[in-house]
């Protein structure tokens, strides 16, 4: 699915590695590894697993000397599995200092994140801010200026409140917190510039917690500037919480034109799979027609016809065996993202749905005769019965697959490969 007709506001667009950010280039999943980088087994690990779920950009981070030490093999082991995922390090306070120590690691990352709150107070911050610029000009590395509230310039912060307080009509503290957000990225982007890093190699973030002042600040940002947008919803939560929070204010801003990559920033369960973040991100790509990333499945919430749990089973097996097949079915099957899959639990909108599909299947629901239609694309062709409905659905979905987005079905049907309705 290409991107829809939203006018994207973004005009400036970067290169990190082999990934395009801004400019009208497809907009971007990244995410981060929660693993100690001084571990480059169990970090390598984690970066390969968030890239086959469809991590675009991986972020890392770089605190020590002994994380710094080991980026150059972290990448020598991606590199060494196959993964051409870009690394982006994640700098805070001593930054300056590990791109000094640590040549191989400026030159093995991607992208650099550097948070304008965080390096360094006083005479201090713009010595070691301008130190951090200079290693992205030696090794020609974009850089993500990325402003966080929890760690913002306090003493521009405290600048912007004295002028507030001088104003006939002041602002409440919270506009006044947001407009120094917004201030900071742009004077650290300005001030990059200035020290020779080109336009070209900046991404700007300006990363809250509520929804409400995430869309503010950003709305504000897109006006005042054309740089490429990273969008997220930082310390999102956990759950349900995390993936509403940050649906609302990621959606709202992605409708608008803004944003150009983005991150969901959950906070993973207990013992949780890393790689939920990842998901969450695409399905809101996904969702709002923007991206494709691995076919969908149509499925009913159940009612009282359904008092059966088979067809929430059976969409869970599929849904989940879809995702799982994407790696190899991305490279072997192009356009199969753009699938859609229904699976129906009676028969009001069961056969409709499954119609308006690629492939779908009507589960009897409660007092329905105990067979299953099949349609695909809008035609029935097949009815399902007996134990062994949901392997058999299964194999006609793959069949599909291999028949229509393989290289006979491309020479069969030209220009197929997206979905029979756009959703």
């Amino acid at each position: 699915m290409a991107d829809s007709k939203i006018e994207r506001r973004a005009t400036r667009q970067v290169r990190v590695a082999n990934v395009l950010i801004g400019g009208g280039a497809p907009i971007v999943v990244q995410s981060m590894t929660d693993t100690d980088s001084a571990d480059p087994e169990a970090t390598a690990r984690q970066v390969r697993e968030l890239a086959d779920a469809g991590s675009e950009l991986v972020r890392i981070t770089v605190n020590t000397a002994e994380a710094a030490s080991k980026v150059a093999e972290i990448r020598n082991r991606l590199d060494g599995s196959g993964c051409d995922t870009p690394l982006v390090g994640d700098f805070h306070f001593n930054g300056h200092k590990l791109l000094a120590d640590f040549p191989d690691c400026g030159q093995a990352l991607a992208k650099y994140r550097i948070n304008p709150g965080n390096v360094g107070r006083g005479a201090k911050h713009d010595e070691q801010f301008a130190k951090m610029i200079e290693f992205a000009c030696r090794y020609d590395k974009p850089v993500r200026i990325g402003v966080n509230w929890g760690s913002l310039d306090q003493d521009l912060l405290a600048r912007l409140m004295d002028e507030n307080a001088r104003l006939a009509r002041p602002l409440r503290s919270d506009e006044v917190t947001r407009e120094a957000l917004v201030v900071s990225a742009l004077e650290s982007a300005a001030r990059a510039e200035q020290l020779g890093l080109p336009a070209d190699r900046i991404v700007l973030s300006c990363k809250v917690s509520g929804v409400q002042d995430l869309v503010a600040v950003y709305r504000t940002l897109s006006r005042r500037c054309d740089y490429p947008l990273h969008l997220g919803l930082t310390e999102a939560g956990m759950g349900t919480k995390g993936i509403v929070a940050s649906t609302a204010a990621i959606s709202v801003l992605l409708q608008e034109g803004i944003g150009d990559t983005i991150r969901v920033s959950l906070t993973p369960d207990p013992e949780g799979d890393r790689t939920r973040e990842v998901v969450v991100a695409q399905e809101i790509l996904q969702t709002m027609g923007l991206r494709s990333f691995a076919p969908m499945v149509i499925s009913c919430p159940g009612c009282g016809r359904t008092t059966s749990t088979y067809f929430q089973a059976l969409a869970a097996t599929i849904q989940s065996y879809l995702r799982k097949q994407m790696p190899v079915w991305r490279e072997r099957y192009p356009g199969v993202e753009d699938m859609h899959v229904a699976v129906m639990g009676c028969v009001v909108n069961g056969p409709g749905e499954s119609r308006h599909s690629n492939i779908g299947i009507s589960l009897p629901g409660s007092g329905e005769r105990p067979v299953a239609p099949v349609y695909i694309d809008g035609e029935k062709t097949v009815t399902l019965k007996g134990d062994n409905i949901a392997e058999e659905f299964q194999a006609l979905v793959e069949n599909y697959v291999v028949t229509h987005y393989g290289e006979d079905g491309k020479l069969r049907r030209p220009g197929s490969g997206g979905p029979r309705r756009s959703r």
